[in-house]
This record gives structure tokens, C-alpha cells and sequence, in this order.
């Protein structure tokens, strides 16, 4: 009866300090859980202010610490600050070559983590035209469909996103000056090959969406200003082109890609 009895109180001790080191361990993991998702918000919040006030090496140097993170806010961040990067005028060529490729797999990891992220299936849209630079024409004819794919989808999911709008303008105006040549081609990697047009009547008229972006802000990008500008131009309204050409090189620059324009 003792050993019975030494035998069950022994369990109640053992019992009790496992369900003690039980509770332990869901207190700590719950701390771990809120402290990673706290530490995350740091990042994102000190991410975006460093890309406001255009801190470009500060902010690659920051998220790249993150490049195995599983947050989709974070790598799509990433991607951007490595492709700004990239565009630096003191990055080398090399360096280039490798920050537009990593900037392109970190985007595509965003997706991954989280399908639904309208900024991931901007920025790999952004990226996959990129890296297109590298491959050549008929590779970067053959990206053109899932490029426009993936802004679509964007905006979809964020129908007042309006750099993505711009985006599509772009991808609109590219298609509307191709030459013959890659016209050729892309007509041998497409069943119905991509097309636009100038015209402001059309469908796919970069001139119809650049002019809607300009309309919601006047200030919202200074490239849209210079393609408001070259599709004029490409209409042969040379007065409507000097206009916002001039728009284009009055707006103050702030960026690297401000200067360029």
C-alpha cells in the first residue's frame, strides 16, 4: 500500500511538472509568435521610411538581412529595394546583373508566401521585364503576356494602386512602337500576338491611361509626365508633347529614375 501510494503521489509530482513545463513551453512560443510579428512590423515601419527618404543602400542593407524571411510584405520589399539598387548609378555592371536576378527570385518568393499580395504580383512584373534585358528580345517578347498577367492581377487586387495602371501604359506603349521585326517574332511565340495602339480611342491606349493617371494626380509620377509627353509625340502633336515634356522636366527630382527622366 506505501509503494502504491509513493508510486501514484510520484505521478501526481511528474504529471504536474509536465503540464508546468507544458504551459512554459505554450507561454514562450506564444512570445516568440507575437515578439517575430512585433519585429516584423519594426522592419516593414523603419523599411518604409528609409525608402521615403530615398535611403537606397540603407534600405537594401536592412531588408536583405530578411531574404529567408516567410513574410510577403518583407520580400516584395526587398525585391524593390534590390532593384533599386541595381538602377544606382554607381552599382556596377556586374553587381547589376546579380541584384536584377536576386531582386526577381525574392518577388517570386513573395508570391509564393502569399498569392493574394497585389504588391508581390506588381514587383514581379517589374522584375520578370527585367531580367528580360539579360536574355534577349524573344525571351523578353515571351515574358510580355505574364508580365502584363501579373499587373493585372495587381490590380485586381488593389484597383487604386495607380503605379501599376502606369505600368500597364508602359507595357501598352512598348507594344504600340515595336518595331516590324520583333513583330515577327512575336508572332511566332503567339497564337494572337500582343498588340496596342496609340490612339486614344483604343482599348490598350497608354495615351487613355497615362491621361487618367494624370487626371487622379498631377503629381504622382514624374515618368508618367515624360510618356504623356512621347505618346504625343508618337501621335504627332508636337505642341501637346512640348507641354508635357515640360511638366516632365520641371518636376522636382528626387529620386535616381526622377533624374534619368
Amino acid at each position: 500500500t506505501q509503494v502504491l501510494r509513493k508510486s501514484l503521489q510520484r505521478g501526481v509530482v511528474l504529471s504536474t511538472g509536465s503540464f508546468l513545463v507544458y504551459e512554459a513551453h505554450k507561454l514562450i512560443s506564444g512570445f516568440v509568435e507575437v515578439h517575430a510579428s512585433f519585429k516584423v512590423k519594426d522592419v516593414i515601419e523603419q523599411a518604409d521610411y528609409l525608402y521615403g527618404s530615398g535611403e537606397t543602400e540603407k534600405l537594401y542593407r536592412l531588408l536583405v538581412q530578411h531574404k529567408n524571411s516567410d513574410d510577403a510584405e518583407l520580400l516584395w520589399r526587398l525585391a524593390r529595394s534590390s532593384r533599386d539598387l541595381a538602377q544606382l548609378g554607381s552599382t556596377s555592371a556586374e553587381e547589376k546583373k546579380q541584384l536584377t536576378y536576386d531582386s526577381l527570385e525574392y518577388a517570386k518568393k513573395a508570391l509564393e508566401k502569399n498569392e493574394s499580395n497585389s504588391a508581390a504580383h506588381k514587383w514581379y512584373g517589374i522584375c520578370l521585364s527585367d531580367v528580360g534585358d539579360y536574355e534577349g528580345i524573344k525571351t523578353k517578347i515571351g515574358n510580355a503576356i505574364i508580365i502584363k498577367e501579373h499587373f493585372q492581377r495587381a490590380i485586381e487586387l488593389n484597383p487604386k494602386d495607380a503605379t501599376t495602371i502606369h505600368l500597364i501604359g508602359i507595357w501598352c506603349y512598348s507594344f504600340a512602337e515595336m518595331p516590324w521585326y520583333q513583330r515577327k517574332i512575336a508572332a511566332t511565340l503567339f497564337a494572337t500576338p500582343p498588340t496596342s495602339t496609340f490612339q486614344e480611342y483604343a482599348a490598350n491606349s497608354p495615351l487613355k491611361l497615362f491621361s487618367c493617371l494624370y487626371a487622379a494626380d498631377p503629381n504622382f509620377y514624374s515618368k508618367n509626365l515624360l510618356f504623356l509627353g512621347k505618346t504625343y509625340l508618337k501621335l504627332n502633336n508636337k505642341k501637346m508633347a512640348l507641354l508635357w515634356l515640360s511638366k516632365a522636366k520641371e518636376y522636382p527630382a528626387q529620386t535616381e529614375e526622377d533624374k534619368q527622366v
